[in-house]
């Protein structure tokens, strides 16, 4: 199926606030911006290939990673510029405000995958260059980007579409909500009692929501919140660090299973989203992951993409 994508502008657009520490730092005209420079930088990858000549980013990761190591190692060098790699604590030998100024002084931009939200606050603040939320336990915008540029890419603009998600109000699911209400498209957050999205990040995207017509919403009925869904997303019940729980949280969850009998409540057709790693058999099944509607795949290979187009909103000339 050919990709159906926003129009770009031959002008690189540019990121206003200069960061991607949270979801807010985009506006929704950045944001879209962001993906059609995502969806263009997919179709005509030579066209950007010595953007970033000369350009050399941090990658700094407190967290074990897949897609999002590789997906930014790969977008840098694929755009002509290179990274360096720390992994580890990055706090352990001496604070934050230290590590962001030497950073600053030898790299141009930061990509951060740390347990907490501050840490990539400080970055941003005493670094003094741009700084991209690579995931914190509050915000995963770059699975956001590359979930949105899928659904763009399967439905047109995805302003009124129904999309659920199904397990942990997490970061995943915080990031997801701010970005879908900014784009006009509903979503609902259907979790177990307790394990509901924070309420703030909830309730602002909910506002955000109003203006576009999107309805946010939060459910403890997953089938019923899945009735009509135009896609269905879920993640793994335990997350990193969440370790001790998991046994609790396997017993939790498991009426929120994403199986095939929750799938058939969905529209005909409807898509289903995972942002991986996935525990089949868990949080979803085998049959579900390898259906005919599972854009799971689509979705690692947009982190690519998206992330590309972040960084050349962030750093490109």
């Amino acid at each position: 199926m050919p990709a159906r994508v926003l129009p770009v502008d031959d002008a690189l657009p540019r990121i206003g606030s200069g960061q991607c520490r949270r979801d807010q730092d985009l506006t929704a005209e950045e944001l879209r911006r962001l993906l059609a420079l995502a969806a263009d930088v997919k179709r005509s990858p030579g066209r950007y290939r010595k953007a970033l000549d000369g350009k050399y980013v941090t990658l700094l990761f407190e967290k074990p990673s897949l897609r999002t190591r590789l997906t930014f190692e790969l977008a840098v060098k694929q755009l002509g510029g290179d990274c360096v790699v720390s992994i580890g604590p990055i706090a352990e030998r001496e604070p934050v405000m230290d590590v962001a100024r030497n950073l600053a002084r030898w790299t141009q931009g930061i990509v951060a995958r740390v347990f907490l939200q501050q840490t990539v606050d400080d970055l941003a603040h005493f670094g003094q260059v741009p700084v991209v939320n690579a995931l914190s336990d509050l915000y995963h915008p770059c699975q956001a980007f590359a979930d949105l540029q899928t659904l763009w890419e399967r439905f047109g603009d995805p302003a009124g579409r129904k999309v659920v998600f199904v397990g942990d109000g997490n970061n995943v699911a915080h990031s997801l909500m701010l970005n879908c209400a900014r784009l006009g498209v509903h979503m609902t957050v259907a979790t177990p009692q307790g394990y509901e999205p924070n309420q703030n990040i909830f309730e602002e995207a909910r506002l955000e929501g109003e203006k576009t017509g999107a309805r946010i919403a939060h459910a403890y009925d997953a089938a019923a919140a899945v009735d009509g869904a135009d896609a269905v997303y879920t993640d793994v019940w335990a997350s990193m660090g969440q370790e001790k729980e998991a046994e609790e949280r396997r017993r939790v969850f498991a009426p929120y299973q994403v199986n095939e009998a929750l799938m058939a409540r969905a529209k005909a057709g409807a898509l289903f989203m995972h942002c991986l790693p996935a525990k089949r058999g868990q949080e979803t099944v085998h049959e579900v992951m390898e259906s005919a509607g599972s854009v799971i795949y689509d979705q690692a290979e947009n982190r690519l993409h998206a992330q590309k187009a972040l960084l050349l909103m962030l750093l490109g000339a």
